[in-house]
């Protein structure tokens, strides 16, 4: 049996976190850990967290010193004996529904490591945010991931993946868990990739994103923010690809793992179109092998109208 961690991270959250932790406690299909990081808390968020939930078993309370979203990841992780990891910010929350959906795909699926939802603002913001209008199998990722630094993922509160995925996703040297103290969910997202999680998008429809116009990355998006994001995003991914032992000799097997992906839409076609031009190979080469996925696009939706 497929068993459940969640690990709740909370910073300076007092109004917002024991709603958290309590649409963790409605889930219909319960967690079997439940694990609260609070990480230095200068507010009354220890108070209200010991009051609330001291004397529940069900939760693993956990107070430490400040030290960012990716170090309460891994205090985390390191209390995690599930098979699977579920992250929730302390101000988002889910529906009742959310972990039996990802699990029915978890349950009958061991191959999939990596599971994203979309998410649903609520707050100062409404919107409904989707990957895709349906479920997608999106196979495996790492070499789109490598060459055209792509995000296969959600937010925190969207995420979850095999522990073992996690783990290795969180297993930083001190220089770069110092650049991604915070927007460690780039991280989870980066790593999974490059680790060789195959990735699916399961739209739930529970996961609740609050904006509140403190959130850490969404309150600071900017040009400048957004830069350096994605610079530091590229040596992230550097990082993984040098532990996973990648170079750039693996973008000749772009059309190995295009077909790893069941449905592709145009829009994944084309990224991998691009990878095979970014090669370094004849442009012989790179025109056959371009050709071959869309061929491989054609064929996959002539299949899907049977």
């Amino acid at each position: 049996m497929t068993t459940y961690a969640v690990i709740i991270t909370n910073y300076n959250y007092q109004s917002f976190v024991v709603e958290a932790i309590e649409s963790v406690l409605r889930q219909k299909r319960a967690a079997n850990q439940i694990i609260v990081i609070d990480d230095g808390s200068t507010d009354a968020s220890r108070q209200v967290l010991q009051d609330k939930f001291g004397a529940d078993s069900r939760i693993n309370l956990v107070f430490s010193e400040n030290g960012g979203q990716l170090a309460a990841f891994q205090r985390g992780m390191s209390l995690v004996t599930s098979t699977i990891t579920c992250f929730l910010d302390a101000d988002d929350r889910w529906g009742p529904d959310y972990l039996e959906q990802i699990a029915h795909v978890y349950d009958q699926r061991p191959d999939v490591g990596f599971i994203f939802s979309d998410i649903i603002l609520f707050g100062n913001e409404q919107a409904h945010l989707r990957f895709a209008p349906r479920m997608v199998d999106l196979g495996y990722t790492a070499i789109s991931t490598y060459a055209l630094t792509y995000w296969y993922g959600a937010p925190t509160s969207a995420l979850s993946m095999r522990s073992a995925v996690a783990a290795w996703a969180l297993n930083l040297p001190d220089g770069l868990a110092r650049t991604w103290r915070l927007s460690a969910d780039n991280c989870l997202v980066y790593g999974a990739s490059l680790q060789g999680a195959r990735k699916c998008y399961v739209p739930t429809g529970q996961v609740e994103y609050r904006i509140h116009g403190k959130n850490g990355w969404w309150s600071q998006r900017g040009d400048t923010e957004i830069y350096l994001n994605r610079l530091r995003s590229r040596g992230l991914i550097g990082h993984y690809a040098r532990v996973a032992g990648l170079d750039d000799s693996c973008l000749e097997l772009a059309k190995l793992e295009y077909k790893t992906k069941p449905a592709p839409d145009w829009s994944e076609t084309r990224r991998y179109m691009e990878v095979c031009w970014r090669d370094r190979t004849s442009i012989f080469k790179k025109v056959e092998r371009s050709l071959s996925i869309v061929k491989l696009y054609f064929r996959a939706k002539q299949r899907a109208k049977r």
